[in-house]
């Protein structure tokens, strides 16, 4: 029988091993300090804040691998949001670099026309500006209206170049590389980068083009969503728990930009079906109902740990979805039926509008097979609803909740600020945060 190492040790082994690599250009800096001998606490500090900016930034490439072994403890969801804030600070760090230099060692710096300076100081100067547009870019995207897939593209090419031109610099500089082995851990550090890119934008694709997906079905669903119904072609299909998704590229290679992360709605299927329900939001998503029967797909994938099969243990769960939020849920609540699991369940579902609702059909269906008790909240009611009315709020969950077993598990999926509201609910009601779980995927 295989051992089942705990999520958490797992977690902790990912993290240090992510902060062994990015230790590396430190160690460089650490070990170098005599080739510089006088140049000054600040200078080595700005050196240092340097090669830690170059650090953050290289093993950014780690984050977005999408390694499933080393996500799974933490959720991808939570590991992107990582991914965004790290690169702030690396940026951050990058300019402290730079504005230190600027103004206690001026001279470091000039000449600054292009045609007058190093060919190393130019290129530390494009990466500077390179890493500001990437970062930019990531957080305003949306106000600067640029299209989610051309943005994709973009910000591969910008991080990757920016990241070739830092390193650059750093070799061309010299500083702190003049020892052998110095120059050995920089180059294991680009070549890991290296080996990173190449399996993102060629090793996987190349595989998961190897087993392709055909459209059976597009069926509409209420609130401008359609669930799409792909089946495996010459293979099994994907083995995935309830509540997990997967990247999806719809008439198009894998390794060309346009896949986008979709839940599963569907349980899972022995023939190796999967059902994602998508509502038309964004640039991709806008066009999902004109996909036709036969297109063929790609799935990367399972990925996610929002999931009620991490937690088998559980008396019962608590579920609280909004909008299309209800997706992965629905796909566990179709698991749980399959099943035939009979312990308790709570489902909060919220929508503008009621005649809106994505598979409120589907959730009434349910019932019949599931110990479920359903609460429809709406914000707009039409004459003669007589369900709840507003927002998912405390006051709603606490009643809901009266009289739920000790030890249940809570499943949280919507728009933001609905789930922090719900967080603080459950927290003030008594519930460790280790039994509630959330899905913040929220792409740039």
């Amino acid at each position: 029988m295989t051992r089942r190492v705990h999520p958490v040790r797992r977690g902790a082994a990912w993290v240090l091993l992510y902060a062994a690599l990015l230790t590396a250009p430190l160690v460089v800096l650490g070990s170098g300090l005599s080739d510089l001998p006088g140049s000054g606490w600040w200078f080595d500090f700005a050196m240092g804040l340097g090669f830690g900016a170059l650090a953050l930034m290289g093993g950014q490439f780690l984050l977005t691998a999408r390694f499933r072994r080393a996500t799974s403890p933490f959720g991808i969801d939570v590991v992107y949001q990582f991914h965004r804030w790290l690169a702030v600070g690396g940026l951050a760090l990058l300019l402290a670099h730079w504005l230190i230099l600027r103004l206690r060692y001026p001279t470091a710096l000039v000449p600054w026309w292009p045609v007058e300076a190093p060919w190393y100081m130019t290129a530390g100067r494009v990466a500077l500006l390179l890493f500001a547009a990437v970062v930019g870019s990531s957080l305003w995207r949306k106000r600067l209206h640029i299209e989610y897939d051309r943005w994709r593209v973009l910000h591969a090419l910008g991080a990757t170049t920016a990241i070739a031109l830092a390193l650059v610099h750093v070799r061309g500089v010299g500083y702190y590389t003049g020892v052998l082995w110095n120059r050995v851990i920089i180059d294991l550090f680009v070549a890991t980068l290296v080996a990173v890119v190449v399996y993102v934008r060629v090793l996987k694709p190349m595989f998961v083009s190897t087993l392709p997906y055909r459209v059976t079905s597009v069926h509409q669903e209420r609130g401008d969503a359609w669930t799409l119904t792909l089946e495996p072609e010459g293979h099994d299909g994907m083995s995935f728990l309830p509540g997990q998704f997967g990247w999806l590229s719809l008439g198009r290679a894998p390794w060309r930009a346009g896949e986008h992360p979709f839940s599963f709605s569907s349980a899972p299927a022995p023939s190796g079906s999967v059902q994602m329900t998508i509502k038309e939001l964004g640039d991709f998503t806008r066009g999902i109902s004109r996909t036709e029967v036969g297109t063929v797909a790609y799935l990367d994938g399972p990925h996610g740990s929002f999931c009620i099969d991490h937690h088998p243990e559980a008396p019962g769960f608590f579920f609280l979805a909004g909008g299309i939020g209800i997706a992965p849920i629905m796909s566990m609540l179709r698991a749980l039926a399959e099943r035939g699991d009979r312990r308790p369940l709570w489902l909060v579902l919220g929508n503008r509008v009621a005649e809106r609702a994505t598979l409120v059909e589907a959730i009434e269906a349910l019932r019949e097979r599931l110990d479920l008790r359903f609460t429809h909240v709406v914000q707009e009611p039409t004459e003669g609803w007589q369900g709840e009315v507003g927002l998912p709020s405390p006051d709603l969950i606490r009643r809901v909740l009266d009289g739920a077993p000790q030890g249940i598990h809570c499943y949280l999926c919507g728009p933001v600020p609905m789930s922090h509201m719900a967080q603080r609910a459950l927290r003030d009601l008594g519930f460790p945060m280790r039994r509630v779980h959330f899905e913040l995927f929220e792409m740039a």
